[in-house]
């Protein structure tokens, strides 16, 4: 005996696993920072990272404007889209207005070498390349990081400060805390006991206190 067909059963089924299939696509994962100057907020940086067929890809945002007296003194934006494979760097586009100073840096991997360029030149890197991506603890081991700001490959040397606890999203946690030294500015991070990458403070200018933290 035939098994009855049921009109748009087919369609149905479809669809369904059209639906299911879109669940199981891994979402984005996201680091949403409120940034702080000394006890002033003054915009925030934003990292969203996807899996794309050709590696991870990592969009990056960043809005920053400092005000005195209501007045707008300062003001800081930058783009970035970057695809990774594993840890290494293999394609950069950034773009930054550092309070009127415009920067573009540009890189790709050809190879085993990526080729970084700026419109002061460009230079050849060999090896697995990692910019300053906070995101991945991974950085933690390396002894130089590319600037994606300038595209600068800076000598970094970076040390365990400590472990501490603390706030986020309201909650104390437990994290280890690094400082990276070789930028002009010293950078503190905090990283929890699974690695994942909590909050930045660093001194800048003035000597005020750059703070992020995690929405």
């Amino acid at each position: 005996m035939r098994t009855p067909r049921v009109p748009g059963l087919h369609f149905l089924v479809g669809t369904m696993l059209l639906l299911a299939s879109a669940q199981s696509v891994a979402q984005p994962r996201v680091w949403d920072f409120q940034v702080f100057l000394d006890d002033a907020s003054i915009g925030y940086h934003r990292f969203t990272l996807g899996d794309e067929p050709s590696g991870r890809d990592m969009k990056i945002e960043a809005r920053f404007e400092v005000k005195v007296l209501f007045v707008t003194v300062y003001r800081y934006v930058h783009e970035a889209s970057e695809l990774w494979r594993g840890s290494c760097l293999t394609r950069l586009e950034a773009r930054t207005n550092d309070d009127g100073t415009r920067l573009v840096t540009e890189a790709a991997l050809d190879g085993k070498r990526l080729t970084v360029s700026t419109a002061s030149g460009s230079a050849t890197l060999a090896g697995c390349v990692m910019s300053f991506a906070y995101w991945n603890s991974e950085i933690l081991r390396q002894s130089q990081l590319l600037n994606v700001q300038t595209g600068e490959y800076q000598a970094v040397k970076i040390a365990v400060i400590g472990d501490e606890n603390i706030a986020v999203r309201g909650a104390q946690v437990a994290a280890t805390r690094y400082r990276i030294t070789g930028p002009k500015n010293p950078i503190d991070l905090w990283y929890s006991n699974e690695s994942d990458w909590l909050a930045l403070e660093s001194t800048v200018a003035g000597g005020k206190r750059l703070r992020y933290q995690i929405k």
